[in-house]
Parts: structure tokens; sequence; C-alpha cells
């Protein structure tokens, strides 16, 4: 799963990134939780254009009675996502990308559960695949999202047996269009490439989602 993740950059590397002007107020975060809110990029409903957007961290599906099942639906297996009622009309038309410095999963030890963070060996941000929804039934709507998640790679293996599909810049454009199939998606819904990132244990202090600050991502030993 993916329960956690950090976006430790700057606005202005965000908008040489993608593009796009990132609103003024944007801070690096560090501990990013479920039920906070979540930047990605999404394809306007209307134009067809990219855009940075806010939404809060755990689906709720547009026919939900309440927003209650958030909680449940932070992650989505993406083998069966295409299918699961919550997710399967996000999954053909509502498709977005959640950038992300690193993120952070849990290791049984004798001890107890070791936090580790996760990012690229070059330090360079890269984007998560998730899915939003719009739910009509507040005031204002809500806009929420989920990760969706594949089978770890050999890296994350004896983390984890679980990781966040992590998109290339070449499969952007694929995976936001809503007129790709799904079966031309299950090709980007493997794990990345081993060598592509790194991992090392951090402080226990990021079990704590109010606990927001640089030293979260240093190694730990």
């Amino acid at each position: 799963m993916c329960g956690r993740f950090a976006l430790a950059t700057e606005g202005y590397i965000l908008e040489m990134l993608f593009q796009l002007d990132v609103r003024a107020d944007f801070q690096p975060r560090y501990n990013i939780a479920p039920s906070q809110e979540i930047l990605a990029m999404r394809l306007d409903q209307h134009h067809g254009n990219r855009e940075l957007a806010w939404f809060k961290w755990g689906l709720v599906p547009f026919w939900a009675k309440d927003t209650s099942i958030s909680g449940r639906l932070i992650n989505a297996r993406s083998e069966t996502a295409d299918a699961k009622p919550a997710f399967r009309e996000a999954y053909k038309r509502r498709r977005l990308l959640i950038p992300a410095s690193g993120f952070y999963e849990w290791k049984k030890e004798k001890e107890g559960k070791r936090p580790y963070y996760i990012c690229a060996k070059d330090g360079s941000l890269f984007a998560l695949a998730g899915l939003w929804e719009r739910w009509g039934k507040g005031d204002p709507p809500l806009e929420s999202c989920t990760i969706l998640t594949t089978a770890a790679n050999a890296l994350l293996a004896p983390i984890h047996d679980r990781m966040p599909v992590i998109l290339l810049p070449e499969a952007y454009d694929r995976w936001l269009d809503p007129e790709t199939t799904s079966a031309n998606l299950a090709d980007l819904l493997a794990p990345c490439p081993a060598e592509m990132l790194t991992a090392f244990p951090v402080s226990h202090r990021v079990n704590r989602p109010a606990n927001d600050t640089p030293d979260l991502i240093m190694p730990e030993h």
C-alpha cells in the first residue's frame, strides 16, 4: 500500500516540471497523510488541458451516501481498479498524476515496524498514478483521490509487498487521456525499475502525521 508520502520541493520546481502554475501558498510537505489535501495534475473536463488541482486523499465515489468511506479508499489495487465499483468509473475517465519526492513504507522487524523512505536515486520528483472523483452531495462538492498500487519491485519486496504505481514522463499523456482504454494502460501499472529508487530507514517521528519537517526524510541508522 501507500499510506504516506512527501512532496519536498518548492513551487517553482513543480511549475517547471509540469509547465503549470502552482498556487502562491504552496509549501514543501514531508509527511502527507490520508484525509489531507493532495496536489495533483489532471485534464480539465471542459477543454482537455492539463491543470493542477487539490484533492482530499481518500476517494469518495460519486454514488456514496456520505464521505465516511474515504478512509478505506486511500489506495486502489491497479490489478482490479477497472472492475471495482468504487473505482471503475474513475479509472475510465478520471485519472491523475500525483507529484512526489518519495514515499514511506513500514517494515516488520523484531523490535516493531520500522519506517523506510523510498525516493529516486538522483533526487528527482516522480509521479504516482491516481484516480479522482467528484462527490456532488456536499456544499461545496468534494473532489477526492486515491493512489494506485502494484506489486513491489526487488528493492521494495524486503520491506513491503506493495508499492505505488510510479509513471515516467513519457507515460503521462497516455495515462491522463480519458480515451485511453484499460487494455492500453496495463503495461503502465507494472512496478517501476528497482534501480531507479533507493530506500533507507528514517525516524519513527513520521508515524505521527502532525510531524512535518525536513528531518523526516533523512536517513537514520
